[in-house]
């Protein structure tokens, strides 16, 4: 049961050092209290948890225009972050996570400034048929995260500069391009500032959880704990991963979300392998990668390693036994 509200905005605008600062605000969350953590990056692009950073933004056009890239702890897609975006952090102990809930927050404060919002599809909230927020998850330690951003007025020729959208994803929404996806709350409603959404989102969730939403005291978490964080998510091997000199690759998209596949076959067997998705689900390309290393590299086999996954989601697990026959083994 939700007793305590806490409002928590970030201090600066550099991606890194607010991820550290979400992250820490999850390690620390108090027992029957929500979080709601607002922030700002500027000219960053932020990748899923398990995606190729390399073909999900166009990196060195990205660090040539002065821009960053960060890669976040929860699955989903690729986005644009300015400051004409503001992002929203909710942090709750599991048993008062509830996502249906927090979406009414951010939908009761997107109409309370005279845009009628609705949620769309698996993580998406949309107004006048296109998305203004992507929404992605993760838990951790017996705490959840659900976060998202807003796009206010966010520059759509830098973000269908820098992202490099896999065409099958946007096919499947109907559209051409990225920018014929999205729309700013500004382009609807004028009046709409990132200040403004953000009392506004403050209201709505002490309308929402029924306490009086009160700050949070950000610079007493400061320390070497935020630091030590704040190198992770700077470092570039959280950045761009571990790439691998794969012999293997297949990719295809399903209804759950994209899957990249890298195979490393070294004597018959899978050396090494490198899942790469944008599926909600974070944890499962780790769970791909461990049932495909050391495995026989032929069908049946890997197929058979596969059927490991059943347990937790026999669909997917029939998906990526259908990737394995564009293998060439």
């Amino acid at each position: 049961m939700i007793r305590a509200l806490r409002v928590a905005r970030a201090a600066g605008t550099d991606p890194a050092k607010n991820l550290a600062f979400e992250a820490l605000l999850m390690e620390r969350l108090p027992r029957e209290t929500c979080v709601l953590y607002l922030w700002q990056n500027a000219h960053t692009v932020v990748v899923g948890r398990n995606q190729n950073a390399w073909r999900e933004c166009r990196v060195d056009l990205l660090r040539a225009d002065g821009g960053r890239l960060v890669r976040r702890p929860s699955g989903g897609g690729a986005v644009y972050h300015d400051l004409g975006n503001l992002n929203f952090t909710f942090l709750l102990h599991d048993g008062d996570y509830d996502v249906a809930r927090q979406q009414r927050t951010i939908l009761r404060a997107v109409r309370s400034l005279g845009v009628d919002a609705r949620v769309s599809g698996r993580n998406d909230l949309e107004a006048d048929g296109r998305k203004f927020s992507g929404n992605a998850f993760y838990r951790h330690g017996g705490r959840a995260c659900h976060h998202g951003t807003l796009l206010i007025d966010a520059d759509m020729e830098r973000m269908g500069r820098y992202l490099n959208v896999d065409p099958e994803k946007l096919a499947g929404k109907g559209v051409a391009s990225v920018r014929a996806r999205v729309v700013n709350l500004r382009a609807l409603e004028p009046s709409i500032t990132p200040q403004a959404m953000a009392r506004a989102l403050t209201e709505a969730l002490g309308a929402e959880y029924g306490p009086e939403p009160q700050p949070l005291d950000a610079p007493a978490l400061d320390g070497p704990r935020l630091r030590e964080l704040e190198a992770r998510f700077a470092s570039w091997d959280w950045i761009y991963g571990r790439p691998i000199a794969f012999s293997q690759r297949v990719s295809r998209r399903f209804a759950w979300g994209g899957v990249e596949l890298c195979l490393r076959v070294d004597a018959g067997r899978v050396a090494d392998c490198a899942c790469y998705s944008d599926a909600m689900d974070a944890g499962l390309p780790g769970r791909v990668e461990r049932a495909l290393r050391g495995c026989r590299f032929e069908r049946a086999a890997l197929c058979e390693a596969l059927c490991a996954l059943e347990a937790e989601d026999a669909g997917r697990a029939r998906d990526l036994r259908a990737l394995m026959g564009a293998l060439e083994c």
